[in-house]
């Protein structure tokens, strides 16, 4: 053993029990948190759906194919809300998602300069601190109005197509689904940046070294390589979209039935809820408990559809 491993062992001192218990106790202590966050979510779940039970009881599987919402008769369904909570959902992703990713792609690039970059990420940020309920007051004053003038000239000439069968009357599917791609708008190009600005500067050296231009090297080599990243923001953004309420309470409209225009009055969970529970009573408080846990096991299986598409991705 030469002199210089000499000093290296002399240097490397064995660790004391004080460490190794700390260590243990660390690692004990993270397990109990993420045990915690399983528990209360699982907490959650039976205590809505112990409330829910009567409801079960009474209506069953029927509950979500019928579109009845009558507290006089106790005649309770969700088919509608569910249709306008998934409905409104998917027009926010169709309109965030591209503005998102796009920015995401500004953002993470350099086409502009620091200074205004450095700009654009905080004001993007801020968009996700700015209250539902001033969404939806911006909403009602400044988006209604021109979506209604839309509608209008939209209904006018593509009448006869059903998304556009009715004329806009005020608040409706479409602003309720606008307003959400603006909230959830944020959750998209935040985490998509930061899945974009994650990627290896090796593969795009890599790209570029095998003569790929700059947007071949930001289409086909960095969004692929983030795109689980992508994936996971768009769907969290789903997430958030189904269970927003104030905003959507405001904007929606809040009429219990179907219909397939884009400009008609529509309802979605979040809004039954919001609307009706201050003033329930009886079986009411079970149905809207029964409708709580729809929308529980909705998000739920969006999450769990998302997490499949992640791993998927990552085996690809």
């Amino acid at each position: 053993m030469n002199i210089q491993d000499q000093n290296i062992n002399a240097r490397i001192q064995p660790r004391s029990q004080l460490d190794k218990s700390l260590d243990r106790g660390f690692i004990w202590l993270t397990r109990f948190f993420a045990l915690a966050i399983a528990a209360v979510l699982l907490w959650i779940a039976v205590q809505v759906g112990i409330q829910a039970m009567p409801a079960i009881q009474e209506f069953g599987a029927n509950f979500l194919a019928n579109s009845a919402w009558n507290p006089v008769k106790n005649n309770y369904g969700v088919l509608p809300q569910i249709y306008g909570t998934l409905v409104s959902s998917l027009i926010g992703l169709l309109i965030a998602v591209p503005i998102g990713v796009g920015t995401a792609i500004l953002l993470s690039e350099n086409f502009l300069p620091s200074q205004v970059r450095t700009v654009m990420v905080f004001l993007v940020e801020l968009l996700a601190a700015i209250p539902s309920v001033v969404y939806g007051i911006w909403g009602i004053f400044v988006l209604v109005p021109i979506l209604s003038n839309l509608g209008k000239w939209l209904h006018g000439i593509l009448g006869w197509l059903p998304i556009f069968g009715s004329s806009p009357t005020g608040p409706g599917m479409l602003p309720a689904g606008v307003i959400l791609a603006i909230m959830t708008l944020p959750i998209i190009t935040a985490i998509s940046r930061d899945a974009l600005i994650s990627v290896p500067p090796t593969l795009r050296q890599a790209a570029v070294g095998l003569g790929a231009t700059r947007w071949e090297t930001i289409l086909k080599v960095l969004v692929p390589a983030a795109f689980s990243g992508i994936v996971s923001a768009v769907m969290l953004a789903l997430g958030r979209a189904m269970g927003e309420t104030m905003a959507v309470t405001m904007l929606i409209g809040n009429a219990n039935k179907i219909d397939f225009s884009l400009f008609a009055p529509a309802n979605s969970i979040a809004s039954l809820l919001a609307n009706q529970f201050a003033e329930a009573d009886g079986l009411q408080i079970a149905a809207l408990m029964y409708a709580a846990l729809v929308l529980f096991v909705l998000t739920l299986i969006v999450n769990i559809f998302a997490e499949l598409i992640v791993q998927r991705v990552k085996r690809i």
